[in-house]
C-alpha cells in the first residue's frame, strides 16, 4: 500500500476455542484485531444517537474489518453509507469477502465503498466525499483511523487536526449533523478544546472493555460532536 506493506492475518488463539481472530497489521504494527470491536461498534452507535431525523446519509472514515460501517447499518434510518477506505486492498478484502463482515456489508444496498484519502476528501468540501454528488452534505461523519488525535497511522494525517481543516470537514455536515472520532487514548484536553473551535457541542465518552490478552479491562474513547 502506499503507507507500506499491508497484512490481513487469521489466527486462532487456545484461550479462544474454535474461534477465528483476523487481524490487519501495517508492517509490524497492528492496525486492528476482531477480539477487541466494542469501541469501533461505539463509535457508530454513539455518533448516529445525537444524530436527528431519518433517511440519513453517513461517512465512516476507514474501513477497517469493518465493524463500524456493520453498526452503523444497523440504525434503520440510515439511507445510504458511505465508507472512505484509502488503500484498494481493504476494500477488496470486503468485496471478496476475505473478511466476516464483507457479506454483510456487500449484501446491504446502502452500503458504498469509495477509495480515497479521507482526509483530503474531508478538507475539500467543494467536491467532498461522494465522488457521484459533488459538494453533498451529510448528517454524520465518524472516522476511526489515526489510533488518536495526536498519535498517526501516517505522519502527513496530523494537519488534519487544526481549527482550519475540521471546519473544512464540517462544512459537509448538515446544519446540526454530527462528527464522531474513535482514539485509543482516554479523552484529550487539548483536543476537546480544539473540537470546541468547530462546533458547538462537544462530548467524550469513554468505552471501556474486556482485554483477554491482558486479562484487565481496557479502555478507549469516542468524541461527539455535533455542528
Amino acid at each position: 500500500s502506499p503507507l507500506g506493506e499491508i497484512s490481513l492475518r487469521r489466527r486462532r488463539i487456545p484461550a479462544f476455542g474454535e474461534r477465528d481472530i483476523y487481524e490487519v497489521k501495517l508492517g509490524e504494527e497492528f492496525l486492528m484485531s476482531s477480539m477487541f470491536v466494542d469501541a469501533e461498534e461505539a463509535l457508530a452507535t454513539l455518533g448516529l444517537a445525537a444524530v436527528r431525523g431519518d433517511s440519513l446519509t453517513v461517512v465512516v472514515g476507514g474501513l477497517g474489518l469493518g465493524y463500524t460501517a456493520v453498526a452503523a447499518l444497523q440504525d434503520e434510518r440510515i439511507a445510504e453509507l458511505l465508507v472512505v477506505d484509502a488503500i484498494d486492498t481493504v476494500i477488496d478484502w470486503h468485496k471478496k469477502e476475505l473478511v466476516p463482515l464483507g457479506k454483510i456489508l456487500n449484501a446491504d444496498d446502502r452500503n458504498r465503498y469509495v477509495l480515497g484519502s479521507f482526509f483530503d476528501l474531508a478538507t475539500a468540501p467543494a467536491t467532498g466525499f461522494d465522488p457521484d454528488h459533488q459538494g453533498r452534505k451529510f448528517d454524520a461523519i465518524l472516522l476511526d483511523i489515526d489510533h488518536s488525535p495526536t498519535e498517526y497511522l501516517n505522519s502527513a494525517n496530523a494537519s488534519f487536526y487544526t481549527t482550519e481543516n475540521l471546519a473544512l470537514m464540517a462544512e459537509q455536515l448538515k446544519p446540526e449533523g454530527v462528527f464522531a472520532m474513535w482514539s485509543q487514548n482516554l479523552p484529550e484536553a487539548e483536543f476537546e478544546a480544539l473540537l470546541n473551535t468547530v462546533f458547538a457541542q462537544v462530548e467524550s465518552h469513554v468505552v471501556r472493555f474486556y482485554n483477554p490478552l491482558q486479562n484487565r479491562e481496557s479502555t478507549n474513547s469516542v468524541y461527539v460532536c455535533k455542528k
